[in-house]
């Protein structure tokens, strides 16, 4: 078994883009969680198609794979964080949003393409809001299709589409489509469901299409540190193995970026460790100090 392991730019919100990838190769990571926002790849910005083409070439010149975020906490809002949504009544500017992410994501060739539903401003009943979310995936689905590029649905804590089982039934009101995967945060499973860890990488093994990972408490929607959590990992890596998942495993610590160099580095040395325990090497539950 060997697994990519990626780093989340949200967790170098003070690194220029240029640093941070180079600080990330160097640390040697495989890859890339690249998150669209005003610091680093602004999706609006004026020259965006050079700016593209300069972020492709870094990526080829160090050597990383990329996958494509889209949850930047105020790009679409300045006053209300993560709106508006796809469960919005207004939804278009989310929708553009993510057409753009994929036009994105066909030309730096990555991975997937990671969003989520949100939540909605108004009272609207679950019935609106799966109207709302099935109409905006879709038209997503249709660019995703027309440009090659992978769509990776993520089940978050607190939004509209928190579970595996809210995932798969928004995937069914689509009508499966074949580039409509999931992407799966460890944490958030052992945060919100109510099976092992393992168990939910092995149940979206067939539609995985990335892996965000950090450590977590249950019932608590707080990315930690590895080795400062509730989650054993090396099941989890070994799990991964098992489904043979071969793209990125990144990491995603985004409220990290004050000490991001050396957290960067203790997070890939740590799953290291965990991987090498999950293929039978012997000794203890890796752990890690929080000294930062």
């Amino acid at each position: 078994m060997t697994l990519r392991f990626g780093y989340g730019t949200n967790g170098f919100a003070d690194h220029r883009l240029d640093d941070a990838l180079a600080v990330i190769a160097g640390l040697g990571y495989d890859g890339v969680a690249l998150t669209l926002d005003v610091r680093h790849l602004d999706p609006f910005a004026t020259g965006l198609a050079r700016t593209v083409d300069k972020v492709a070439s870094r990526l080829g010149t160090l050597g990383l794979s990329v996958v494509i975020e889209t949850g930047a906490r105020y790009l679409l809002d300045p006053w209300h964080k993560h709106q508006p949504t796809l469960v919005s009544e207004v939804s278009e500017p989310r929708v553009d949003l993510l057409v753009r992410a994929v036009r994105i994501a066909a030309d730096l060739g990555a991975q997937a393409v990671s969003f989520w539903s949100g939540t909605a401003a108004d009272s609207a009943p679950d019935r609106i809001l799966w109207d709302r979310l099935v109409r905006g995936c879709a038209e997503v689905v249709r660019e995703a299709d027309a440009r090659d590029v992978i769509l990776a649905f993520e089940p978050e804590p607190g939004m509209f589409v928190n579970t595996l089982d809210r995932y798969e039934h928004l995937a069914r009101l689509l009508g499966d489509p074949d580039r409509f995967g999931i992407m799966l945060d460890i944490g958030h499973c052992r945060c919100l469901e109510p099976q092992p860890v393992a168990d939910c990488v092995r149940r979206a093994g067939p539609r995985l299409a990335g892996v965000q990972i950090d450590d977590m408490r249950r019932g608590v929607h707080e990315h930690l540190e590895f080795g400062t959590g509730e989650i054993d990992f090396p099941p989890v890596l070994a799990a991964l193995g098992e489904v043979g998942y071969h793209e990125l495993v990144a990491v995603e610590l985004p409220r990290h970026s004050h000490a991001a160099p050396t957290i960067a580095r203790r997070s890939i040395e740590f799953l290291k460790a965990a991987e090498r325990h999950a293929e039978g090497s012997e000794g203890h539950r890796p752990r890690q100090r929080d000294d930062t």
